[in-house]
């Protein structure tokens, strides 16, 4: 099973995430199947890559429940 979540970024007490595709099994930063966007959470910026991140979502990729409420913020999914 495929999941859409964040992997970390960043040095020490600054983190910034990049949202990927992750098999349930796999750990916070291994190997990610496809990047489709980031969230710098200091200076609450992100980019989210809606073409791909819709694309996985229709395939039946689940969102973790942090990156879920992000796309609802960026109103790509509803509740």
């Amino acid at each position: 099973m495929l999941k859409l979540r964040l992997k970390r970024n960043g040095r020490k007490k600054q983190p910034s995430y990049r949202l990927v595709i992750m098999p349930v099994e796999a750990r916070r930063d291994g190997r990610a199947i496809d990047q489709v966007g980031y969230y710098d959470t200091r200076n609450k910026e992100s980019y989210l890559n809606t073409d791909k991140i819709t694309r996985w979502l229709k395939v039946g990729v689940k969102p973790t429940k942090t990156v879920s409420n992000l796309l609802k913020k960026a109103n790509i999914i509803e509740d």
